[in-house]
Order: C-alpha cells, then structure tokens, then sequence
C-alpha cells in the first residue's frame, strides 16, 4: 500500500461501519419494530431515548383503520423484575395517517418499559408490539448542542485516526507514530473534557466510569485511552508498530460495544442515580 489514499479510504470505511454498527445496536436509539395485521405488515420505529423536560411521543403510521391501539408501560428496573401493574393509555389520531400516545417524562436516568397492543373492533382478535420482551426507554436531562456536538465530532476523528494509525502500523507508515498522537489527543478530549461535560448534563455526574463507578461508556474510553497511552509512551524514541497496532484493535473492540450499554439508570426507590453494573455486583455479594 504505497498511497496515502489507500490508508486514508480503508480507515474510513472502517470507521463508517463502526458508526453504522453503534447505531444499529444502540441500546437508546430508537428500535425497528413491524407488526402484522392479517396479511398486512406494517414496519416502525419507536423510541427509546427521551428528554427528562417533557413526555415521549410514541407515533405509529400505517395503523389499519379496525385496529384500536393501546400503549403499557411502567418502571423499569434492570436488577430486578418489576411487580408494578401496567399503566394503559389509548392511541389518539392525529394527521397523515398517523396515532400517537405520550409516555410521562422521568428525572434524568428513569427508564420505563412499554409495550403495544392492537384490538380488531370487528372480530376482537389481538396483535402486539413486544409484549414478551417490552421496549425500554431511558430519559436523560436535555443536553447542549455546544457540548454535545463536539463530543460526537471528535470521538469520530479519534476513531478514524485510530483506525488509519492501525493500518499504517501493520504496514509501518513512517507517519504511524505522528497519528498515534493525534489519535490520544483527539481522545482525550472528546472522552475526558467534553466527555464528562454531556455527562454532567444527562445525568447530573461528570464521571461515572471507574473507580467512582462502573459505567460501560466512561470505561470503554478509558480503556481505549490507556492502550492508546502505551502504544504513544513505547513509541516515542523507537519503532514499535505492533504497540500501535495492537491499541487500534483495542480500540475498535471497546467502541463496537453499543453505546450506553449499562449506563446511568435511576433507583426509583433512592432517588438516586446508579450505574448499570452497580446494581448487579451487589446483588452478588454476600456483604
């Protein structure tokens, strides 16, 4: 691989498709759900990330005139199963074809559970929308686009300087030690400044990732970070690709974890905001 063009190209596409994979797998992106009414099948998406400040719409299209619809929901716990009853509330129609209910607002990092289901007014029968495994949403505090905005940019440019200094590495680039840097530094600061800034927002904590917490999100960057930190430190007055090499592949493995997986989720019961691990390990401890 003699041009420059050639790392540049395959580092985007590597980069491209990790991007496309954390929104497919994103545990608050919304979700694509189709259900079929006799032998129409009608395709949606619903949400499962909402703004603290305000109710979450849940809109359907394409609904068959015959088919009344109703949205459950209730609180949702990950450590535990809930014993709450379902809160039922009917869809209303508004223009274009379409029905929409309103799940209440929750503090930043409730969640709630929800699923639909439809009912023929003509012959009774029943359909739903993942009733046997419901929708869990989680709602965060409204986030800046100041903030925000620049966090997403530069993890992006980290990743895809991570990745080009990945391939120039396994081909030893003479440029790969000089990426590598960029890689750490654009790391830096979108995980550990503007990072912790979209944190505090959401969810009230700058921090929540290891040792103050066991946040998959803050630990998969400082994950990323330290593989990133060894391969800079033992590069600096000799070659050694394979340290660089071997940090972008750390950092594609840690990145194509969904992202908000075992994050922030609020204890009903405390008022407090918990992180996803937190609830797990000390159900597992004998103390």
């Amino acid at each position: 691989m003699k041009s420059t063009l050639g790392y540049w190209t395959f580092a985007v596409i590597i980069t491209l498709s990790a991007l496309v994979y954390q929104r497919v797998t994103g545990p608050t992106n919304p979700k694509r759900v189709k259900v079929t009414f006799e032998n129409q099948i009608v395709k949606n998406k619903l949400p499962r990330s909402g703004d603290s400040n305000t109710d979450c719409k849940v809109e359907l299209k394409s609904i068959p005139s015959f088919w009344d619809a109703s949205l459950y929901y209730r609180e949702y716990r990950s450590n535990e199963k809930s014993n709450k009853e379902w809160i039922v509330t009917p869809f209303t129609s508004e223009e274009s074809n379409k029905i929409f209910a309103l799940l209440p607002h929750q503090d930043a990092a409730g969640k709630l559970e929800y699923y639909i289901e439809f009912k023929n007014t003509n012959n009774n029968s029943v359909v739903d929308i993942s009733k046997s495994e419901p929708i869990v949403i989680r709602f965060k505090d409204p986030v800046p686009a100041w903030a925000l905005a620049p966090h997403i940019l530069l993890i992006f440019i980290a990743m895809l300087f991570s990745n080009l200094t990945g391939i120039m590495a396994a081909f030893n680039h003479d440029k790969f030690k000089y990426y590598g840097i960029l890689t750490i530094a654009f790391l830096f600061v979108a995980g550990f400044i503007f990072g912790p800034i979209v944190q505090k927002y959401a969810f009230g904590a700058y921090w929540t990732g290891f040792p103050f917490g066991f946040d998959l999100t803050d630990n998969k960057t400082l994950i990323a970070f330290v593989a990133w930190a060894i391969a800079v430190y033992f590069n600096r007055n000799e070659r050694r690709p394979l340290l660089s090499a071997a940090a972008a592949i750390v950092m594609i493995i840690v990145f194509s974890i969904p992202h908000s997986l075992r994050g922030s989720e609020l204890n009903y019961e405390t008022g407090q905001v918990v992180t996803g691990y937190i609830p797990y390990i000390r159900s597992i401890l004998p103390f």
